[in-house]
């Protein structure tokens, strides 16, 4: 009991080569030791765990090594490693910044670095959790940090690089340590419970590094409480039950009650996990998770992508192949917004059984899709050519022609004025509609086709049009006064189907365009002619100048009344915005 040692401190790495996921930063550490090109600082940040307080240790035993070996790799036999291995060097230091971070204990540690090491090549200081040291201190730091002796080294460690002053980040070599990946935690786990005797299933150690999050430390802190619970055979069981992990189990029947449209027991399922203890957004992501993980086992190119043991990649393939891609990305994406709306809905268990009810209604509601998409004809109108005049041989028959030109298709009627809008100018074709004729076309008369012509263009002929026009006047009224006054002092002309009117300004003109169609549609409801049209004219009066309508009119009153104010407008390079 009194000489256990925790796995972390235990197995913690004494070697570059024995540094686990952090490869590109040891192989650069070694080559800087190589080729003798060792910067004066360096600062090693990155998450908790990831090893970079133990590859500050092993930089500082390395370069102190009296022999190192061919891979550059301290050789743990001479004085220096073994002084090193036992904590009693004289040539190390590791200071804790979150306990020393004031000015007297960075001055104190100048007063150090100013005397050289008494055995060994180099003096190292290690200084933990830097960024806790307060601003002074970092300032009283800087001359020494930048300029030391040749034998004094620093590494400095950090979790939280931001909270580091600009000053010190360029005085140092910067190496950022990654999450150490899933696969490789596994494998020294494996590695560690072979060293303990320690039988642990495959997939119980890939649950222990997943819920490490990348960070080595602690998932050997909860192998070791599982080893506590479980003793000397780690199952998979063991580890979901004392991590309050859910068993993949339940999402593999939850995603067949899906496929099967199974609400009733998607939602039992769903209540034996919330009997439990799982909190429900647990519940939501790890359903998320698991339905992306079948995505990916769609293709043998992704399957790398899963981060799991291998019984569960298989198992993960083989429900991939009953579930098509159109409904895995529906899923997700109705698990997605029940995850954004989780923490304000009021009822958290009914917006999840909602998402399970949705969930399993998705064969269905795209099988209806489909069906009604095959009973949806689109019917597209045909399209009616225009008119063409068709010059056949004339029919010799005259009591053919009579019938022709007597037809309802042909006949020539009296053209009213609310028809004008909806009928299409042009040449017109000439059929008949008996079964002798029926494919025969004859050339109707010129004199014909021109009086149905002049019909079409006759003038629009209208009694009572002053006493209209002057209720079409009311409707702008109120928006516009000042073109009501215009308008009654220019009388309207109509001439033919044209309503002329004479304007005194463009501004109006842009009013008669905004209320045209308004002013139109009254006109013509109560003329019955459709043909009407609106046409403005700008008619210039005398003395223009003593109407102001626009800034640059106000303007240009201004300069005349004051030609010293254009004066100082191009002296100071004024610009003017109107």
């Amino acid at each position: 009991m009194e000489n256990y040692i925790v796995s972390a401190r235990k197995y913690r790495p004494n070697t570059f080569a024995t540094v686990v996921g952090q490869a590109s930063i040891t192989n650069t550490l070694k080559n800087a030791i190589k080729n003798e090109h060792l910067a004066q600082a360096f600062l090693f940040c990155g998450p908790r765990g990831v090893g970079k307080t133990t590859c500050a240790r092993i930089l500082a035993k390395t370069i102190n090594c009296r022999n190192i070996t061919e891979n550059y790799e301290a050789c743990d036999q001479c004085e220096s490693c073994k002084s090193f291995n036992n904590s009693a060097s004289f040539n190390i230091y590791e200071l804790d910044a979150a306990s020393n971070n004031s000015v007297d204990d960075i001055r104190s540690l100048v007063d150090q670095v100013r005397i050289p090491p008494q055995d060994g090549k180099y003096k190292v200081y290690i200084i933990d959790e830097v960024h806790m040291l307060s601003n002074q201190a970092f300032n009283a730091f800087l001359k020494t940090l930048e300029e030391p002796p040749a034998y004094a080294k620093f590494i400095l460690a950090t979790t939280e690089k931001h909270k580091i002053i600009p000053t010190i980040l360029s005085r140092c070599q910067i190496f950022d340590f990654k999450r150490i990946k899933i696969e490789d935690i596994a494998h020294h786990l494996a590695y560690v419970a072979e060293k303990e005797n320690i039988e642990a299933d495959k997939d119980a150690l890939h649950i222990i590094a997943q819920k490490a999050d990348g960070a080595l430390r602690d998932a050997l802190s909860i192998f070791d409480q599982l080893v506590s619970f479980a003793g000397s055979h780690l199952t998979y069981q063991a580890v979901i039950d004392n991590l309050n992990v859910l068993d993949y189990d339940y999402y593999f029947k939850l995603t067949d009650y899906l496929l099967e449209n199974d609400i009733t027991n998607s939602l039992l399922l769903f209540n034996e996990v919330i009997e439990k203890g799982f909190d429900g957004q647990h519940f939501i992501i790890g359903l998320g998770e698991h339905l992306r993980n079948i995505l990916v086992c769609k293709d043998v190119a992704t399957i790398k992508l899963l981060e799991i043991g291998e019984n569960l990649k298989e198992r993960y393939k083989e429900q991939s192949a009953k579930c098509p891609v159109s409904l895995l990305l529906k899923a997700l994406d109705i698990i997605n917004q029940c995850d954004l709306n989780y923490k304000i809905s009021n009822s958290k268990r009914l917006s999840i059984e909602i998402m399970l009810m949705q969930l399993c209604s998705i064969q269905n509601s795209q099988k209806q899709l489909a069906d009604d998409s095959q009973k949806v004809k689109l019917v597209y109108p045909k399209r009616v050519p225009n008119p063409v005049i068709e010059t056949i041989k004339p029919i010799v028959n005259k009591q053919d022609i009579q019938k022709v030109v007597s037809s309802p298709a042909v006949q020539p009627t009296k053209i009213s004025n609310t028809n004008l809008s909806g009928l299409q100018l042009g040449t017109f074709s000439v059929k008949s509609y008996t079964d002798e004729t029926r494919n025969k076309s004859l050339k109707v008369e010129e004199p014909f086709i021109k009086s149905l012509f002049d019909e079409v263009n006759e003038d629009v002929q209208i009694n009572n049009f002053e006493q209209i026009w002057n209720g079409c006047l009311l409707l702008i009224q109120e928006s516009s006064p000042s073109l009501l006054a215009t308008l009654n002092k220019n009388k309207a002309i109509l001439s033919g189907n044209i309503i002329k009117l004479k304007l005194d300004h463009k501004l109006q003109e842009n009013d008669i365009k905004d209320r045209k169609q308004e002013m139109l549609d009254f006109l013509r409801s109560k003329t019955g002619a459709n043909s009407l049209q609106i046409e403005t004219e700008i008619c210039m009066i005398e003395n223009t100048s003593a109407i102001i309508y626009t800034d640059n009119d106000k303007y240009l009153k201004m300069i005349e009344k004051n030609p010293f104010l254009k004066l100082m407008k191009d002296e100071l390079n004024l610009e003017l915005e109107f």
